[in-house]
């Protein structure tokens, strides 16, 4: 019999900071695809993986850092969450507190989220503040609140948002029999690269400044190496890139419009220590590799996911990318939280013919 999947604690309970008398919250999240492209690998002249983050319960990666958040809430004896969000981890935390029994509270830039995020938010019975600022101002707000009220903060300066995140890179080890030479994602707030980051590192039975040393235990190493992590901001989101936050970022890729990044130490010391990067692409290069991936492998991604194909296929057109390479690319959410973006201006009504097959043959231009 197949092995039933139970979720990232249960599965990886021995490498996070869960008691085993702690009630797991889960939707069993995790165990997402690894899926090989043979469209990129011949592109770049390497072997790409595509880790599919957008088949998690609320069709994000931040459901692996929620579950371990909420478990830990739960375990504390708290009743509501607050988190700021650009969309995914509002929904990621309305389901999972909806799965709880918890209040939720969301603090989100007015105007500037995706429907589809939004309408997970208000399905799962959060209650939503819309600020007239960015991102940043949200987290300010909703940090002010946590810390004066009984009310546990949920974004990723979470530290067991990051314990569950790391898991990521023990199921791509756990496939591929050892870590990736190149890993690249996504860069907004930061927290994934440094969670990715941690997690080769433990694998490979190490430590990162992340790691949760008093509560979590190394177990047998199961990594040889860990990867290069390269990290793709957009270019109107870019603070890593500039040196410096970005007072208002924008860009077509609402999950990374941030301009000051909550783990920017975390993710500087990833980049760094595994002799990586953080560069930035165009909103018109995130757009085409969104295209791209849906029509030539199948996976249908948000804009921001997509970041992590135009990086790479920036750096292999600027020749970065060693030949032979076993590379994977995080795509972060699933593309049916923006759909608007991806359809742009293109027509959505099909033509309209008579019930016939000859109708049909003659509208799909078959003789």
């Amino acid at each position: 019999m197949a092995h039933l999947w139970q979720g990232i604690i249960n599965e990886y309970r021995d490498w996070l900071p869960v008691k085993d008398e702690e009630e797991v919250i889960t939707l069993q999240e995790g165990g997402t695809p690894l899926v090989y492209s043979d469209d990129l690998s011949s592109e770049v002249g390497a072997k790409v993986y595509i880790k599919v983050e957008g088949v998690n319960p609320t069709g994000s990666f931040k459901d692996r850092g929620m579950t371990t958040a909420i478990t830990k809430v739960v375990s504390q004896g708290q009743k509501m969450v607050a988190c700021a969000s650009t969309g995914n981890t509002s929904a990621s935390a309305a389901a999972y507190s909806a799965k709880a029994g918890l209040e939720c509270a969301v603090i989100l830039p007015a105007g500037k989220i995706a429907a589809g995020k939004l309408a997970q938010a208000i399905v799962h019975g959060a209650r939503l503040v819309a600020v007239d600022g960015n991102f940043d101002q949200c987290l300010t707000i909703t940090r002010q609140l946590t810390e004066s009220y009984p009310v546990a903060l949920v974004n990723s300066i979470n530290p067991y948002r990051l314990q569950g995140q790391k898991t990521a890179a023990f199921e791509i080890v756990d496939f591929l029999g050892d870590a990736p030479d190149i890993h690249v994602l996504p860069v907004g707030n930061a927290g994934n690269i440094s969670a990715y980051w941690m997690g080769y590192n433990e694998y490979a039975g190490r430590r990162t400044a992340a790691s949760l040393e008093k509560e979590t235990k190394l177990g047998d190493a199961r990594a040889s190496k860990v990867p290069q992590m390269w990290g793709i901001q957009a270019k109107g989101a870019a603070p890593f890139v500039a040196g410096h936050p970005i007072e208002n970022p924008e860009t077509v890729a609402t999950a990374i419009r941030i301009g000051n990044p909550a783990s920017w130490d975390y993710a500087s010391a990833a980049r760094d220590d595994s002799h990586g990067f953080i560069t930035a692409v165009t909103d018109e290069a995130i757009l085409a590799a969104q295209a791209r991936l849906a029509v030539s492998t199948g996976i249908f991604v948000e804009p921001a996911s997509a970041a992590s194909v135009a990086g790479l296929l920036q750096a292999a057109g600027q020749g970065k990318v060693p030949g032979d390479a076993t590379i994977v690319c995080t795509v972060t959410g699933n593309g049916l939280k923006d759909t608007a973006t991806a359809l742009g201006d293109r027509d959505i009504n099909p033509q309209v013919i008579e019930p016939t097959l000859q109708a049909a043959l003659s509208a799909l231009d078959l003789k």
